[in-house]
């Protein structure tokens, strides 16, 4: 990898580890804090690449992405932010960023995005976006990879003239992530429509729709409760689509692929809606994001009503050990009925307890797998929506050590806890070697408490 580098962050450990690294790789660098002293680089016809934060000192990477394409067409800037949003992502894609990274970053990651960028040509440019208040109250926040690769997809497919299914389960934000798809489309302008099965009877229920949606979108929610006269209603209004009809999204929280397979969804019209699948990951595979949702949820309590809350520690880590089998929406709820609720500013362990009520954790193993499940089938579902979430393209290289890893660590952390931490019977259980099962242990970090334990 060759050219020259134009760093520009205002954290000195993240200048100094870029700097080294790209060195290493073959690049020179120039490393600033300072906005301005990056576009005077710019100016000066210095760099083949910019890497850039968002929140500079003097001024906002993102906002300077413009001006850096007028003083250079064609220099790509690849942008790395802590602000982990879906906003960030949409305004890197639509600013012409050649990628975005969220922080904290993976740094072969962006080693390798680095080096695609100095071989490639800039991203063909694509409308403005609209005003950031558009996004303000979309619930779309994390920072967990599964939604910032959502994120990136969701940039890049929403101009696609193709239709798009977005599958997760209830709760999780189906509806959001497809007004997020309109709202930053070209067709933004024009109306966006959502319909049920019942809306899709007779001649005049579709023509309804249509004059409705006009050139904008429609969203058929939950259509795996299609039944198969609304199917076949479907199919034709997808087949005869004009040059102006509107986009069609649709949103299932059923797996289409097994209802096709049992018969129960026309695989003519599982293929039709199929072009761009958007998978929506639940909130217990998501954890990390359950502190930025709660803090989300307040704050914008907090502007609507004049209500000042916060979790208390206990709370927020009550909050975060939750299952939360309504996922986001559940969350959401509960904030609302604490901000009511709460006796006082910092909401307790004990109101938060209250407000969950008897709404026990739904039966799932620790995988987060629906109970009766077999663990292959757990695997392949898990599996498959990491490699749906990267939009067509392969993931990063080394997915087979990470998936072990992923389930060697858990595997023997609940055989030590079940065998007490007794290592020897540890390793029985596992039908491992004992030296293998400490080798494992000090590799993978894994903590080992002895206890007494009826066996």
């Amino acid at each position: 990898m060759d050219g020259t580098v134009l760093v520009a962050d205002d954290d000195r450990t993240i200048r100094t580890v870029l700097t080294q690294a790209l060195t290493r790789a073959g690049c020179k660098v120039h490393a600033t804090s300072s906005l301005m002293t990056l576009l005077r680089w710019v100016e000066e016809g210095k760099g083949d690449l910019v890497i850039s934060d968002v929140i500079m000192p003097d001024g906002n990477g993102l906002e300077a992405l413009p001006q850096i394409s007028r003083l250079r067409p064609g220099l790509p800037v690849i942008v790395i932010s802590a602000q982990n949003t879906i906003m960030t992502a949409i305004q890197a894609a639509e600013a012409e960023a050649f990628d975005y990274l969220p922080k904290p970053f993976d740094l072969p990651d962006l080693m390798k995005r680095s080096a695609k960028a100095l071989d490639r040509k800039r991203m063909v440019p694509k409308p403005m976006l609209p005003p950031r208040e558009a996004m303000e109250d979309l619930p779309l926040v994390g920072r967990t990879p599964a939604m910032q690769a959502l994120y990136r997809l969701v940039a890049r497919v929403m101009n696609a003239d193709l239709p798009v299914l977005i599958c997760g389960e209830s709760g999780t934000g189906k509806s959001l992530i497809a007004r997020a798809v309109h709202d930053f489309s070209d067709r933004r302008s024009q109306p966006f429509v959502t319909a049920q099965a019942s809306d899709l009877a007779g001649v005049e229920g579709i023509a309804t729709l249509l004059a409705r949606a006009k050139g904008g979108s429609l969203v058929l929610e939950e259509v795996a409760d299609f039944d198969e006269d609304a199917q076949a209603r479907l199919v034709r209004l997808l087949d005869v689509r004009g040059d102006h009809a509107p986009r069609i999204m649709a949103t299932s929280q059923t797996d289409l692929s097994a209802r096709m397979e049992a018969g129960k969804f026309r695989s003519d019209l599982f293929y039709r809606l199929g072009g761009i699948t958007l998978a929506v990951p639940p909130l217990r595979e998501r954890v990390e994001d359950i502190p930025l949702l709660a803090e989300h949820f307040l704050a914008r309590s907090e502007r609507e009503l004049g209500v000042q809350r916060r979790l208390s520690p206990d709370a927020a880590a009550l909050v975060r050990a939750y299952p939360w089998p309504g996922n986001v929406r559940q969350l959401e709820t509960l904030l609302k009925r604490l901000l009511v609720t709460a006796s006082e500013p910092e909401i307790s362990k004990s109101e938060v307890e209250a407000a969950l009520g008897a709404a026990q954790p739904v039966q799932m193993t620790r995988a987060g797998t629906v109970e009766g499940e077999k663990l292959s089938a757990s695997v392949a579902r898990h599996l498959q929506r990491y490699f749906d979430l990267h939009g067509g393209q392969l993931p990063p290289a080394g997915v087979y050590d990470r998936i072990l890893h992923e389930v060697e660590v858990p595997m023997i952390e609940i055989a030590l806890d079940a065998t007490g931490g007794n290592q020897a019977k540890c390793a029985d259980l596992l039908g491992i070697n004992r030296n293998t099962l400490r080798k494992k242990i000090t590799e993978l970090d894994i903590r080992v408490t002895r206890r007494r334990k009826l066996m």
